[in-house]
């Protein structure tokens, strides 16, 4: 049998004592596992404030969770769509004018297996851009928030760092050559999951001990990433996997952006996860981390090529 630090079970959120009087500010909510992870957080007693850029898909998740859990509970949404850097510092905006403390930044959307090279509005890589620009921009900009509230950033990354080029593609980070819908979403995960790794580094040398930085990855969890933007064929043998105990629910999905946001003391130089067969299901713990995730040169520039493409610096 597996057996985690947290025992042969995992972590489950059985471990989340009160969270009363904290604010959890998650993107992607309207489905699969941010909408598991924001149901789990108001039973806890949190506010939860969503950043979903399909409104009348937030409505209808509002309106879902107060029919399970009560009309009372605090739950409200901000517009943002991480494919335009216009959006996302809108919705910052909106979040520091009306959130006065963040307990935890889950940056759990994202995009995945986009069949043909297409571009956000601000001209990157649409999956590039998403995944990694769109967080990278909204993290920065609600930092100064997280750390007056000696809060965390989790950012959910995916195995799929593991497959690709295993490096970033400076030379060509919109894939004019050699797109290929798996390589892309690869280097847009390694890319997020990087950031995380940078910013403990620079927390470290600023002396900064109240904020943290967690990434992690939710296993093969059944959500509807793929089928939102996956081709046919992808859609199609993502469909038949789910009927087979390869793939976990999307609450179990979950589980480990939750650990990451609420458990204490949780050391930020793991990488965590369901720790079954690849990494696919099974109790969640700390998952083996490929040196090629902390190539230092390539985290650092990284880091400044983010910020010159966002037009932002992040002073830590």
């Amino acid at each position: 049998m597996n057996t985690t630090q947290f025992g042969e079970q995992g972590w489950t959120p059985d471990r989340i004592i009160s969270l009363k009087g904290k604010t959890f500010v998650i993107t992607g909510t309207t489905s699969g596992t941010g909408y598991e992870a924001a149901k789990i957080l108001l039973k806890k007693g949190a506010t939860v404030v969503m950043l979903n850029r399909n409104l009348k898909k937030a409505t209808v998740t509002i309106a879902t969770l107060k029919q399970e859990l009560g009309n009372a509970i605090p739950i409200t949404n901000i517009e943002m769509d991480l494919a335009s850097l216009t959006s996302v510092k809108k919705a910052a905006e909106e979040v520091l004018k009306t959130v006065t403390q963040i307990d935890a930044l889950l940056c759990n959307a994202a995009i995945a297996q986009v069949p043909k090279q297409t571009f956000t509005e601000d001209g990157f890589e649409s999956q590039l851009g998403v995944n990694h620009y769109g967080n990278f921009l909204l993290q920065a900009l609600l930092y100064p928030r997280i750390e007056e509230s000696k809060g965390r950033i989790v950012t959910v990354g995916s195995m799929g760092y593991t497959m690709g080029i295993k490096t970033i593609k400076f030379d060509d980070m919109n894939w004019d050559k050699n797109y290929g819908p798996n390589d892309v979403y690869s280097q847009s995960k390694l890319a997020q999951i990087m950031t995380v790794y940078e910013l403990q580094d620079k927390l470290k040398e600023a002396g900064k001990t109240t904020v943290k930085a967690y990434a992690c990855h939710p296993g093969a969890s059944s959500t509807s990433l793929i089928k939102t933007s996956g081709s046919l064929l992808t859609r199609f043998m993502w469909q038949i996997m789910k009927l087979t105990p390869m793939v976990q629910s999307a609450e179990k999905g979950a589980y480990p952006e939750l650990m990451c946001a609420t458990e204490p003391d949780l050391a930020q130089e793991g990488f965590y996860g369901p720790t079954g067969k690849n990494y696919w299901t099974g109790p969640v713990g700390e998952c083996k981390l490929e040196p090629h995730a902390k190539d230092k040169p390539i985290m650092e520039k990284l880091w400044s090529v983010s910020e010159d493409a966002v037009g932002y610096e992040w002073n830590v």
